[in-house]
């Protein structure tokens, strides 16, 4: 899951006056779609892998549930500030990890509706996660003027209450208690929006009201998807919030379909971080959110190109699985983008025609088959005790989609 970290000052690049990025967006906004890439270059194609069986998915997913049925904690939450290392991002308590807590418990939640199956447990654990989930959303806030994380937990929020929607069909009172709350976390997320468009997670220049954050390409992505998923159940979702979340994601926008990471680096777009290997993490979840929102450039042969991309060149990702420092990889890729990236190519296959999927399903799945921990999680980097939890549920729920 995506709690970013700073970039480190030996590369990154300056911070973009928030005054300018506004002023860019304003004049850029109008291009819009007809200014973007249209064409997609061919790229490479991974070797052959044998297919896993459906036997061996549903051990690993088993594992994976039994692993988050033994780590949810006391108040039905998953993820704690408990663990730590050296080395930590910048969390000021306790807005953070209220933040952090509240985004790792929604996707542990999302994932065992999805993936965990039908068993007594389970229920029981995702019965006291939504306890958690309807307690604790409500008093999501801003962590603090510089930070926030809380724009994480807003838009896994609504994706683990579009899943509790359809638990109970027959309870409304409960799903009316549900819809509110997740038109409430699109108002949040509307009032924490970034002054030119698009989501961010830090905001160190201005600390005004109207957060000034430098949007990111993939947190505006991932803001855009749980949007999608709040409009397919009637919420209403304001057409300006979203239009301007499209147009900050078609800024960082690349000709190759590669998407910078932040728009301050509109003006560094040769840094490795934004080269194809560097956006590999990136590129999965922008291309289903533009999808998602109707952007007719993202073709179904696009997104095979850049899955198959994704599986060839999957080295440049899992080089950086477990490094303790943000970005110290190759391309800059820091850690906690491979589950991230890999759950959304999931997504990806998903729009494909059913008759296309068996070879991307195949690949996916091995990979993460192969990764799996002893103890039945997935993690990628080392956050306080959040990355266990966010790494499990993102392989399980890509891994259930794998499933024939």
């Amino acid at each position: 899951m995506n709690m970013r970290s700073h970039i480190p000052s030996r590369w990154a690049a300056p911070i973009v006056i928030p005054a300018l990025a506004a002023i860019l967006a304003l004049t850029t906004a109008a291009l819009g779609a007809a200014s973007g890439p249209t064409t997609q270059p061919a790229g490479p194609k991974p070797p052959p892998v044998a297919p896993p069986g459906p036997d061996e998915i549903a051990r690993s997913l088993a594992r994976g549930t039994g692993f988050l049925l033994g780590s949810q904690n006391a108040n039905g939450s998953w993820g704690s500030a408990g663990r730590t290392k050296d080395l930590n991002i910048y969390a000021p308590v306790p807005g953070a990890h209220h933040a952090f807590r509240l985004a790792v418990t929604a996707l542990c939640v999302k994932a065992l509706i999805e993936a965990g199956g039908d068993g007594a447990e389970v229920a029981k654990a995702i019965d006291r996660g939504e306890a958690y989930l309807l307690a604790e959303l409500p008093k999501l806030r801003r962590c603090e003027p510089a930070a926030l994380y809380n724009n994480w937990a807003h838009a896994y929020g609504i994706r683990a209450l579009v899943r509790m929607y359809a638990r109970r069909p027959a309870d409304e009172a409960r799903r009316t208690l549900i819809l509110q709350l997740i038109a409430d976390q699109v108002d949040r997320l509307r009032r924490y929006e970034s002054l030119s468009g698009g989501y961010g997670y830090y905001d160190f220049a201005c600390h005004t009201q109207h957060s000034t954050a430098c949007s990111t390409s993939f947190m505006t992505a991932t803001v855009l998807i749980a949007l999608n998923e709040a409009r397919g159940l009637g919420v209403h979702v304001p057409k300006e919030l979203s239009d301007r979340s499209l147009a900050a994601l078609r800024r960082q926008q690349n000709p190759d379909f590669t998407y910078q990471y932040s728009e301050m680096f509109q003006f560094y777009a040769g840094r490795p971080i934004n080269l194809p290997a560097g956006s590999l993490g990136r590129s999965q979840v922008c291309n289903l959110a533009l999808r998602l929102w109707g952007d007719q450039r993202i073709t179904d042969e696009l997104l095979k190109t850049w899955l198959d991309r994704l599986y060839a060149r999957n080295g440049w990702l899992s080089r950086a699985r477990k490094f303790p420092v943000p970005h110290e990889s190759w391309f800059q890729v820091a850690g906690y983008f491979f589950y991230y990236g890999h759950f959304y190519a999931a997504g990806c296959i998903d729009q494909l025609p059913p008759a296309d999927r068996p070879h991307f399903q195949d690949h996916l799945a091995r990979i993460l088959l192969d990764l799996q921990e002893k103890d039945g999680s997935w993690w990628d980097y080392p956050m306080y005790d959040y990355h266990q939890g966010w790494g499990t549920s993102f392989a399980m729920m890509a891994l259930k989609r794998c499933q024939r």
